[in-house]
């Protein structure tokens, strides 16, 4: 009934303007209009909104849109032209071994690496170099030059090699701290060793990543994303849109080991602010100086602790301390059950040695440990690993 009378109401507005406009224009158009609202006007009509519909882009914002896709198409050109001469195929030559029918074979290993400075120093993951008998590089222009090993360290898979030949293109490196996820990112490498300076495009797809070595330590605060990361790649850089090194490519993931399900686009990065730290020491000395306890251990999960029947599910056990290290000064004993380092318990997330690592030789910290099924707590000055 209200609907009724509403329509009713709409209706005489409508007459009165039409004969009202009759009026005006002459009454036999005016008494047209009236007579063709009145035969399409009825009252059971029901009233229906319109549609809802995805407004379309204005011309200006289409523009806009074209716009900021040309630009990160030029500028992506423009990055990996500018650090492609600086990016060469790492080959290492590892010692022989004998094969099928005692044939002797000469096995490499093929990575990728990236100059970061004119005089030839190279800036590749520590796993590509590894067990290295002989190294040499080749560059974007086919250049084939031998390389010695300057340094490595494997806390952040990093190393450091050299070519005896001056003025080579470098490439700058950025600061990976400005990283947001989301930005455009291009990987440069020796895809499967053979494709050189191959290009992907991607994504950061995430900050601060840890990834289990299986070696008791993670390489922490890694850049993840989604640029397509082939075998060879590793040792390659990682551009931002600037043209500047973020990353230098480490690892790829493929699935789980107890999962069967598999992922693409997780590719995994050394952020550039890791290079500058490490860096500069492997050129000075070869090596990264790093904490040391003089122990020997293993860790102790919660399986293991599960089994031996242990008061603590997480740990470092204490399995020798030799005489005169950092550990015997202390007081640590054999069968020490390490579970904090400066108040910071090891678990999962937080293996004994990437804590550990977190300190420089001389400084004093607190360990706190299990004895015999009781807490204590023993102050120790570390030392420094031996090369």
């Amino acid at each position: 009934m209200i609907r009724h009378r509403l329509s009713c109401l709409a209706l005489s507005l409508v007459i009165a303007l039409s004969l009202l406009a009759g009026s005006c224009a002459g009454s036999g158009v005016g008494a047209l209009v009236t007579l063709a609202l009145l035969q399409s006007y009825s009252p059971s009509a029901t009233v229906t909104s319109a549609p809802t519909v995805w407004p379309t882009p204005t011309v200006a914002q289409t523009a806009a849109m074209t716009g900021s896709t040309l630009y990160v198409e030029s500028a992506t050109i423009e990055a990996v032209a500018r650090v492609a001469p600086a990016v060469v195929t790492v080959i290492n030559t590892l010692p022989p071994r004998r094969a099928f029918w005692q044939v002797i074979e000469q096995p490499e290993a093929i990575g990728s690496g990236v100059i970061i400075d004119p005089a030839g120093y190279i800036v590749t993951n520590n796993h590509v170099v590894e067990n290295a008998q002989e190294l040499s590089v080749i560059l974007q222009d086919g250049t084939k030059l031998p390389a010695r090993l300057v340094g490595t360290d494997m806390y952040t898979d990093l190393a450091v090699i050299k070519v005896d030949q001056a003025g080579l293109p470098a490439a700058p490196l950025g600061d990976s701290s400005a990283l947001r996820p989301g930005e455009p990112v291009a990987a440069i490498g020796s895809a499967l060793g053979d494709l050189r300076n191959t290009v992907t495009t991607g994504v950061v797809s995430a900050l601060d990543r840890a990834l289990d070595t299986g070696a008791g330590y993670q390489l922490e605060g890694l850049i993840q994303t989604d640029a397509a990361i082939n075998h060879g790649n590793s040792g390659g850089p990682l551009l931002n849109l600037q043209g500047q090194v973020i990353g230098i490519n480490t690892a790829i993931i493929r699935g789980s080991g107890t999962s069967s399900s598999v992922a693409e686009g997780l590719g995994f990065a050394i952020p550039s602010n890791t290079v500058r730290q490490v860096v500069p020491q492997l050129i000075e000395k070869g090596y990264v100086s790093r904490p040391d306890l003089g122990i020997g251990h293993r860790p102790i999960t919660p399986q293991l602790a599960g089994y031996y029947g242990l008061a603590v599910k997480w740990g470092e056990l204490v399995i020798n301390v030799p005489a005169d290290t950092p550990a015997a000064r202390a007081g640590l004993q054999r069968g020490d059950i390490i579970t904090a380092i400066n108040g910071q318990a090891i678990d999962e997330e937080h293996p004994f040695i990437n804590i550990l690592l977190r300190y420089q030789p001389g400084d004093t910290v607190q360990l706190t440990i299990q004895r015999d099924g009781r807490e204590q707590s023993l102050s120790v000055t570390l030392g420094q690993q031996p090369r």
